[in-house]
């Protein structure tokens, strides 16, 4: 049945060919509004042209370093470490452009962020970050639970009865076998605070491409892998996960 509703796995070199694509434009831009703005400088200070320039000319190149960092990871080969503090601002930065281009080819923003966890997720399981299973936080949405169930779990999830109607029973006999942290969340403030409280090495979220890429920038440099829920009856009610995939992921994190 899970199966059946699965999401098709988004394409890695979608997100990382439109963030190039945004970087490009945006390059092109800022030599537009410096050549404009040239002869305006030049009355100003002689040589401030080309310290303005040479600024652009650095963050343009550092911008593309970080993403072609990106790449390497992707391809499996060494990178450097400078870039890695940097390259999710650079992407909050390029994102919104990114966007506005793939409408452009008709590709979706809900694609574009799929094939950002898609990038992430392989940047991670190539890191080969291995944690103990108490230092291992596992976020859930609380759309995870179905929407007619009377208990709440949103603040203690051994409130589940384990009935058997939603994953959240299924997890919490997870988190009693291998001893990791899980918490059910109701929005991104709440996942943040669960995460300065706990303190964990690593995060395993299971979210929808919104909230998991937000949540995934969000917790940075806290390394973040996410698992992408199900939605038979549509966004944020009576969601699933496969937990044949949950487990493959904490059979790769947990030492």
């Amino acid at each position: 049945m899970i199966n059946t509703l699965s999401i098709a796995r988004p394409k890695k070199r979608l997100f990382l060919g439109l963030l190039l694509a945004a970087e490009f434009l945006i390059a092109l831009m800022l030599y537009g509004v410096w050549k404009i703005s040239y002869l305006g400088l030049e009355n100003i200070f002689e040589y401030l042209p080309a310290i303005v320039g040479a600024f652009l000319i650095f963050i343009s190149t550092f911008s593309f370093g970080a993403l072609c960092n990106m790449i390497l990871a992707v391809k499996g080969l060494p990178t450097l470490k400078l870039f890695h503090r940097y390259s999710f601002a650079i992407i909050k930065f390029l994102f919104p452009v990114a966007v506005r281009i793939g409408k452009i080819f008709g590709i979706k923003r809900r694609q574009l962020e799929g094939s950002f966890i898609a990038v992430s997720n392989l940047i991670f399981m190539k890191s080969k970050i291995k944690v103990p299973a108490n230092k291992l936080l596992v976020l859930v949405p609380h759309c995870l639970q179905l929407a007619n169930c009377p208990h709440k779990i949103t603040r203690d999830p051994n409130n589940c009865k384990r009935c058997g109607g939603c994953n959240i029973g299924d997890l919490m006999k997870l988190s009693d076998e291998l001893g990791f942290i899980f918490f059910v969340a109701t929005g991104g403030t709440l996942a943040r605070q669960v995460v300065i409280k706990n303190r964990p090495q690593a995060v395993l979220a299971i979210a929808c491409e919104r909230d998991l890429m937000s949540g995934i920038q969000d917790v940075y440099p806290l390394p973040a892998v996410g698992v992408l829920n199900i939605r038979p009856n549509g966004p944020c009610y009576n969601t699933r996960v496969d937990m044949d995939e949950v487990k493959r992921t904490l059979s790769q994190i947990i030492e």
